[in-house]
């Protein structure tokens, strides 16, 4: 059945394609409004895909804000593994447009890679794992049992996830969970993600005056609540790099040594890749002693990632700005807890804000690191399936993103979660110009047609 799956794939690739662009062309920004009728839209693709692959009890589930569209597939056997497939079909906004270089929601082909917002994050991802059922469904039956996942939210923290899943927790029962939202280190180079960072997300917002003052006649009497927090953020590391905030390392895992020689000897993790990449002028900003690969997946972080205070329009404006406030995030690794960085994050605020201003925390997102067996079943099962279609063995790679849903299932259904997927990270996930690798594409249907048939009880 598998080589009759394979050819079934290798003669409908063109059309494998052309319903992925159809999939990236719809705006399913869950982040904005405006898009609500697009995430609507998006979610009625899937589910009709859903059926016409032979699923039953195909559903768009609501939640609080954008549906998770869900349906299952039990025909093979109470002594086959029922498997819980997740992957997310909204998008990041596409902005700055003017950085893009074909338009964002229409897809476009250079060289062997798919260019639109969405094509790797993760909606190419997500079609590699429904054309493996179609070459499976058309050609004969599925080996295991299957749920199917698709969630509208991923790109904004998924809020609303956690009472999903409690609401339907014995819908959801599962051996285990595929989660299609992972990436490989080259394309000549298959990996599997066994660790993910957590996330804990905070804006910081610092009150003065009542309201804008000159700062000719004020400046120097009254508190610049911009300067504070400058201050206050300039004080989150020390000279090495290290958050300062109190206890923060207290639960940090160190990297085991045989992980840390390796990483050394990482031909694709050198600091001429990193540079490359990101088109610094050169590497910093992390912990001494360790190298980048470690400090962007192995350690925790500390960043701003938007500040705003006063006039910032072209010209000068001579203000004393009444407010300031910054959002900030930190990447958590095994196994620290969120909750805990909350109440550091608090500790340290309340000791550095000065009596002059008055000051609010606001936390928008959060999530718990995870980390994942090498040596379970269902990772060796990955590993077959890798090595059969690129002729080599994979290796094990951390991921420095968060993916919220592995936490939640973990703590919620009790199952663990493998992440297989087929990104690379030059596709310029959030940023403008994301592509997909085409031949990825093709070969992660076929990883996922042999990892399902691998995966069935013999």
């Amino acid at each position: 059945m598998t080589d009759t799956a394979l050819a079934y794939a290798r003669q409908n690739a063109p059309a494998f394609l052309e319903d992925l662009k159809a999939l990236v062309r719809i705006p399913s920004i869950s982040t904005l409004p405006e898009n609500g009728p697009d995430m609507q839209r998006a979610a009625e693709w899937l589910a009709d895909h859903l059926r016409r692959l032979g699923f039953e009890r195909v559903s768009i589930l609501p939640t609080a804000k954008h549906p998770v569209v869900y349906g299952e597939y039990l025909k093979a056997g109470r002594d086959q593994p029922t498997l819980l497939y997740y992957g997310h079909y909204d998008v990041q906004p596409p902005d700055p447009l003017a950085l893009w270089k074909t338009p964002p929601f229409e897809p476009t082909i250079i060289g062997d890679d798919l260019h639109a917002r969405g094509a790797s994050d993760m909606k190419g991802q997500l079609l590699a794992f429904l054309k493996a059922l179609e070459a499976i469904t058309r050609t004969g039956s599925l080996p295991v049992n299957l749920k199917v996942i698709v969630e509208g939210e991923e790109e904004v923290g998924s809020p609303n996830l956690r009472a999903f899943l409690s609401e339907h927790r014995d819908l959801l029962a599962c051996s285990y969970c595929l989660n299609g939202d992972g990436g490989i280190q080259a394309p000549d180079l298959p990996s599997i993600t066994y660790t993910l960072r957590g996330l804990s997300y905070f804006e910081v917002r610092v009150h003065g005056p009542a309201g804008d003052l000159h700062s000719g006649e004020f400046g120097g009497a009254v508190e610049n609540p911009a300067n504070v927090l400058c201050r206050v953020i300039a004080g989150m590391h020390d000279a090495r790099g290290r958050v300062t905030l109190p206890g923060f390392y207290d639960r940090v895992r160190p990297i085991p040594p045989d992980e840390h020689r390796e990483n050394r000897r990482h031909p694709l993790r050198a600091d001429s890749w990193w540079l490359e990449h990101t088109g610094a002028p050169a590497l910093g900003g992390g912990e001494l002693g360790y190298t980048p690969a470690e400090r962007a997946s192995a350690r925790p972080t500390l960043d701003v990632n938007g500040l705003l205070s006063g006039f910032t329009g072209e010209g000068s404006k001579t203000v004393l700005p009444s407010l300031a406030m910054a959002k900030f995030s930190m990447r958590l690794v095994p196994d620290q807890d969120p909750a805990e960085i909350l109440r550091s994050l608090g500790r340290y605020l309340e000791a550095a804000m000065p009596p002059t201003v008055t000051w609010e925390l606001l936390e928008h997102a959060s999530s718990r690191p995870a980390i994942a067996e090498r040596d379970s079943a269902a990772t060796r099962t990955a590993m077959r399936a890798f090595e059969l279609v690129w002729g080599k063995k994979p290796i094990f790679a951390r991921q420095g993103g968060s993916i919220p849903v592995v936490g939640l299932m973990q703590e919620i259904l009790g199952v663990d979660s493998l992440l297989l997927g087929f990104g690379l990270p030059d596709d310029n996930l959030h940023a403008p110009n994301e592509k997909f690798h085409l031949p990825n594409f093709r070969r992660g249907v076929e990883v996922f047609i042999h990892y399902l048939h691998l995966a069935a009880s013999r």
